[in-house]
């Protein structure tokens, strides 16, 4: 496959007259804070991270400061994030961090890769823009934007050419003055997927590589990339019981890991009506109120949820696991989105 001539160069230009100047976690060599933003950024827009990243920075403003917090604090603050298993694994790679490299950052894509939650092109966002490593990204923006300048058509569902296109996406980062071409090459191509080689109806003219982009001669940049393995959705009904005290203290309980919502406090879910129901003593089910059926989608499945409420005394334990948390305490836990939404109702 024939390489696109001064591919670097003009995404550079580009990068540096239309590219993203004005995202928080730009123009720093953090590493720190440019790991954060990368972890935060993954299947989440920018929009939403924005004041995430703003009020994680506030709480923990360095790796250390992340890895002496306990991870309750961490998931309370990550609440409503999604993908908690980001945050599970942002507290573990800021302890390893702080016990294996006394607080520094690793500084190859080799290396960063050994800690949690950094895979390859995590690992290559922080190695190219903090140390100017010759390294190429390869998330799904960046897949969209080389398959259609290239016309690489094979089917990113197999492992072997999802190497080969990194391998080509090696092949076209720049060769000199890497300290300073890396990171705005690495921000330029994140930043053309993102504002430009869109999805759908993309903005070719105003693409750096509209003179040769491969897709766009064939007049049909929305068939890359190539990739024919589908996730199948599925859905689940599950019963929610939120059972409060007159005082306002809410029953919940840790999540387990795995399943749904692993490591974060919830109320107790139930696969049916009646098993809720079985779980309440039997003096106080008259007292059960059905609230209104709601549905959550996640990535990969629609979660229907049927909230029950019910008033209890706090001497009751409606499980083993589980605990009656004060009203002014439950706000700043671990809770999955759609439980902290109906808590606030």
């Amino acid at each position: 496959m024939r390489l696109p001539e001064g591919w670097a160069a003009r995404l550079l230009r580009w990068q540096s007259r239309h590219g993203r100047q004005d995202l928080p976690w730009q123009g720093t060599r953090d590493p720190y804070r440019v790991w954060l933003s990368e972890i935060m950024l993954q299947q989440t827009q920018v929009v939403t991270v924005r004041d995430y990243y703003a009020r994680f920075l506030q709480r923990f403003p360095d790796v250390r400061a992340l890895a002496a917090a306990g991870l309750d604090d961490v998931l309370g603050l990550w609440s409503g994030l999604g993908y908690y298993s980001r945050a599970r694994n942002l507290h573990a790679c800021a302890v390893q961090v702080v016990a294996l490299h006394d607080g520094e950052f690793p500084r190859t894509a080799a290396q960063l890769q050994a800690l949690p939650g950094i895979g390859p092109s995590t690992a290559a966002a922080i190695a190219s823009i903090c140390y100017g490593e010759r390294v190429a990204i390869l998330d799904g923006n960046v897949k969209r934007v080389l398959t259609r300048v290239l016309g690489y058509g094979a089917d990113l569902a197999q492992g072997a050419n999802e190497r080969a296109l990194w391998q080509l996406a090696t092949e076209l980062l720049p060769q000199r003055d890497l300290h300073n071409t890396m990171p705005r090459y690495t921000q330029g191509v994140m930043d053309l997927g993102a504002t430009v080689c869109l999805p759908r109806k993309p903005a070719c003219t105003a693409c750096p590589a509209a003179g040769f982009c491969v897709a766009l001669l064939e007049n049909r940049p929305e068939h890359y990339p190539v990739k024919t393995r589908k996730l199948k959705r599925t859905a689940q009904s599950l019963w929610l019981l939120w059972a409060h005290t007159r005082d306002g203290a809410v029953w919940l309980r840790r999540r387990p890991t795995p399943g749904v919502w692993a490591g974060l406090y919830c109320l107790e879910l139930y696969d049916s009506d009646a098993g809720l129901r079985a779980s309440v003593p039997a003096a106080y089910r008259e007292r059960l109120e059905d609230l209104q059926v709601f549905t959550h989608v996640l990535t990969h499945k629609d979660l229907h949820l049927h909230p029950v409420r019910v008033q209890l005394p706090a001497r009751i334990r409606l499980s083993e696991a589980g605990g009656w948390i004060p009203a002014a305490d439950w706000p700043a836990l671990g809770l999955p989105a759609p439980v902290r939404k109906l808590l606030r109702s």
